[in-house]
């Protein structure tokens, strides 16, 4: 089974774009980067991986976060591909974002890559060997680096209730972790995988 990309026909994608960057100072995800803002990096990963359609889970500045969503769906020529949903509270931590965007996916849906909006450099050559890895059985899939497991992650919807479970503000870690050796881990070429913008000083100049 696969998508005119060649990838597994029943895998989405997810980029967490809900939080108010309050140690950037705000409006961090749409923060000038590059030819864009940040958020661009992340999407346009998203948008490159073998999935059916990318879901953006706004939060603070709503209505900012996605027009940027759609301008760059729009200049790569996927809009018919972008899904949004809103977390309301996304105050309460990202596992609220990312419960919201697991459980706004249709019901056949296999698996879901989740990106995470502040991550700009996300190296593609990771993700389809993620996806066979998960296609092949294994529950979930993380990109290393030197020993660091990093992001984006592919978790298999055998997961998803557990993650519909969790709160705070520590995402999928729990999840991961509890899988010990049956995460399936892709070794990514460069330091793209652990990278993210927290601080204003974070960006490149």
């Amino acid at each position: 089974m696969a998508t005119e990309a060649g990838g597994p026909q029943c895998f989405e994608a997810v980029v967490l774009a809900a939080g108010a960057g309050s140690r950037f100072g705000g409006g961090k995800l749409l923060a000038p980067y590059m030819a864009g803002v940040l958020l661009d990096g992340a999407l346009a990963a998203a948008f490159a991986a073998p999935a059916r359609s990318v879901t953006v889970v706004t939060g603070a500045q709503e209505q900012a976060v996605a027009q940027a969503a759609i301008r760059l769906a729009d200049r790569l020529g996927v809009h018919a591909r972008l899904r949004m949903v809103h977390a309301a509270d996304y105050a309460l931590g990202m596992a609220h974002s990312l419960r919201m965007g697991i459980a706004s996916l249709p019901a056949e849906t296999e698996a879901a890559f989740v990106f995470l909006g502040d991550m700009p450099r996300v190296p593609r050559e990771i993700l389809r060997p993620m996806a066979e890895a998960v296609d092949a059985g294994a529950p979930a899939a993380a990109p290393v680096f030197q020993g660091r497991r990093g992001n984006p992650v592919l978790l298999s919807a055998a997961l998803f209730p557990q993650v519909l479970a969790l709160s705070g503000d520590a995402g999928a870690r729990a999840v991961l972790e509890g899988l010990g050796e049956r995460l399936a881990l892709v070794t990514a070429p460069d330091d793209g995988v652990l990278y993210d913008v927290d601080r204003a000083e974070d960006l490149p100049r």
